[in-house]
């Protein structure tokens, strides 16, 4: 039995580095299934989605400063979730 392989190259992202999935026994939809989902883990959805308009720089720096105060506040959460408090 032959094995394909999915390629899709890292535009978005300027690193240019393939991504590989495995097709074996022709399972193509189970392929496809691992491929959006190392995507969605690398964050290539949400760049296209962001990338759809242009985002002016102090809006840029407005969401991530929103995007690090609500990392900071998971973290917290998670911290004292751990220690019990």
């Amino acid at each position: 039995m032959g094995r394909v392989l999915l390629y899709l190259f890292g535009i978005l992202s300027g690193v240019g580095e393939p991504v590989q999935v495995l097709v074996r026994d022709n399972n193509v939809d189970q392929a496809l299934k691992a491929l959006k989902k190392k995507l969605q883990r690398e964050g290539v959805f949400r760049e296209m989605k962001l990338r759809r308009h242009y985002e002016k720089p102090s809006e840029r720096r407005a969401r991530e400063a929103a995007e690090a105060v609500r990392r900071a506040r998971k973290m917290e959460r998670k911290r004292i979730e751990r220690e019990g408090f």
